[in-house]
Order: structure tokens, then C-alpha cells, then sequence
């Protein structure tokens, strides 16, 4: 019942994922005891930090995500409480660790030091330089913890399906966050952003982006970032980071070059097409100019879902029914001939 132009206003993820969890803003000591509570959860087991340095070189970072979140639960003696308590425990552990394992695994890749959380930041800010190895500016403070926001929960999606068709048999929160993840990885899905990116590093300037378009609609090809199931005008979502888009890759050349061809597409897909763009579309920029790798993309959308896909599971459990849905099977007349 929050309108997300207030919530992107100043954005607090943490802020969010209460909203999410409680159906209401905390106050603000609600709000620093649920950050207490949070940042010490995004210290990660030895065991599967020592794990990082096994991972086969080449490796998506999402596969490696998928196979961590379900590493988790050998590490939680909760694992099988499926209680309320429990459960609300286990989903701070999870929004939490989340971003962690990305940035934990991100470094060893790269043979780099571990960064430990500052108890001081927000999880999105710890997660950028925790990732990084470096202090964020405030544009950048600011461009995450929106990026965080933004993607934190959008109502019955594919991956928040998983998760409570999952969440639904009483498996564990962890077998359904993991089920979710493999649901985002897919292209059509949170795999998107990483398909922007690679898009606009393959048009070398804003003139020519027109070709570029009407070669793919002429291949009847699909033109990532762009449509939405649910809106059939633009994703306010990314109105908020087209802005945002734009002043952190200010300073930036290559940045604002791909900014620029961001604009142009946006407006070309427009004309020809008359769709919008959808969250996916600038949030490539705005990951590219705060240095995130294109393959990491999804990995970030889903360090902020995790609190949305915890806040349907535990709602899943409280009035849980198994999900069995009837499936329609048309079989052609050669078959029923057989």
C-alpha cells in the first residue's frame, strides 16, 4: 500500500524489507534494532567461504549463488524449524548473507581479501563495498541502496512462484529461496539486465542504435529490457533509475556513452514499437557505473529479492495450502489416434 515514489525518495532497503515482512513502516528505533539485528547476519560460515576457492573458474556467478543460498542450510541448526520464529530468524539470516556470498565470492575469485561488514552501514552499502574494496560517494550510496529497493519484491513473479510453490509442500526457506534463484537466473526473467548490458556494448554509438533496432525487429528478435507483462505503460520503477542512470555515469566516458545509447534505444523502441522500458533497462547503467560486472547483474537483483521472496514465504506458511494447480493438455489427433 506504499506509493514507490516515496519509498525511492530516500531510500532505505532495510526500511523496505520491514514494510515487506511487517505490512507497515517502522518507527525509528524499530528500524535501527532491525539493522542491529540484520548486519551481524551477513558474516558467512568458514565452510563455505573455504568453498568459494573450489568453485570451477568460468562458473556463472548465479549457478554459483543457486548452489550457496542451499549450502546455507547445512549451517543453520534451523534449518527444519519451520515455526514462525524460526522462520522470521531464518529470513534475516537469508536477506542478509545474500548479498555477502556475492561479495565474498566475487573477491576469492578474483584472489582478492574478504571485506567484513561495517556495523555502521546499510546492507546495501556494505554490500557495494564489501564487493568493491572500496568507500562508496554518496551518488553511489544512494544509486545502490535505491537499486536495492527498487527490486526488493513485484508482486506474483516467476521467481516468487517458485518460492512459495516450494515454501507450499513445508520444505524448508532455504530450498525455497534456492528455487527462486533458479527462476531469476533465466533470461526472460532477472537474466534480462545482464541482456541489456551485452546489448548496448554491442552498439558502438547513439547513431547507431536505429539499425541496431530495426535489425532486431526485422529478425523478430526481442529487444531485452523493453515490455512487461504487467504494465502496459512505463515501469515507474524505472523512471526512478533512468534518473539515477544518469548522474552516476556523469563522470564516466564509457558510462555516459552507454547512457546516451540508453536514451536513444528507449526512445527509437518507443516510436516504433510504442512499449516502455521496464526495471531491467537502466539498471544495467547504473550496475556498470557503480563497477559491477555484467555477469553479476542478476546476482544483485537477487541479493535485494531475497526479502521479498522471505516475505511470501512466511506468509505462504502461515495459511499454507499445497500448491497442486490442474494443468489443461491439448493432445493433437494423430496422438489420440495412437
Amino acid at each position: 500500500g506504499y506509493d514507490i515514489n516515496d519509498l525511492a525518495k530516500n531510500p532505505s532497503f532495510e526500511e523496505c524489507v520491514f514494510v515487506l515482512w511487517n505490512d507497515r513502516l517502522p518507527t525509528k528505533r524499530e528500524l535501527e534494532d532491525f539493522r542491529a539485528e540484520l548486519i551481524p547476519e551477513m558474516n558467512l560460515p568458514r565452510p563455505l567461504v573455504q568453498w568459494f576457492k573450489r568453485v570451477p573458474r568460468g562458473v556463472h556467478p548465479m549457478v554459483m549463488l543457486r548452489s550457496a543460498v542451499s549450502d546455507l542450510a547445512l549451517y543453520d541448526k534451523e534449518t527444519e524449524d519451520n515455526s514462525v520464529e524460526a522462520n522470521r530468524r531464518k529470513a534475516a539470516r537469508l536477506v542478509a548473507k545474500v548479498p555477502s556470498i556475492i561479495a565474498g565470492f566475487h573477491r576469492i575469485y578474483n584472489g582478492q581479501e574478504l571485506v567484513p561488514p561495517d556495523p555502521k552501514k546499510s546492507i546495501a552499502v556494505n554490500f557495494l563495498r564489501m564487493f568493491t574494496g572500496e568507500e562508496p560517494d554518496k551518488k553511489s550510496r544512494e544509486a545502490i541502496e535505491l537499486m536495492f529497493v527498487l527490486h526488493a519484491d513485484h508482486g506474483f513473479n516467476a521467481s516468487t512462484f517458485a518460492a512459495r510453490v516450494t515454501a507450499s509442500t513445508l520444505a524448508d526457506i532455504y530450498a525455497a529461496v534456492t528455487a527462486a534463484i533458479g527462476a531469476l537466473k533465466g533470461p526472460l526473467h532477472g537474466g534480462a539486465n545482464q541482456r541489456v548490458m551485452e546489448m548496448l556494448e554491442g552498439i558502438g554509438s547513439p547513431d547507431d542504435v536505429e539499425d541496431y533496432i530495426n535489425g532486431l525487429l526485422a529478425r523478430r528478435e526481442r529487444i531485452m529490457g523493453f515490455g512487461h507483462r504487467v504494465y502496459k505503460v512505463e515501469d515507474p520503477r524505472a523512471r526512478h533509475l533512468r534518473k539515477y542512470s544518469e548522474d552516476v555515469c556523469g563522470g564516466d566516458v564509457a558510462c555516459s556513452r552507454y547512457f546516451a545509447i540508453s536514451r536513444q534505444i528507449e526512445k527509437q523502441v518507443k516510436k516504433t514499437k510504442g512499449i516502455y522500458p521496464n526495471v531491467d533497462f537502466y539498471s544495467a547503467t547504473v550496475q556498470h557505473a557503480l563497477g559491477i560486472p555484467v555477469e553479476y547483474y542478476t546476482t544483485l537483483f537477487a541479493a535485494s529479492r531475497t526479502a521479498g521472496w522471505t516475505a511470501h514465504v512466511m506468509e505462504q506458511l502461515a495459511d499454507n495450502r499445497l500448491m497442486r494447480p490442474l494443468s489443461l493438455i491439448h493432445i493433437s489427433e494423430p496422438t489420440r489416434q495412437l
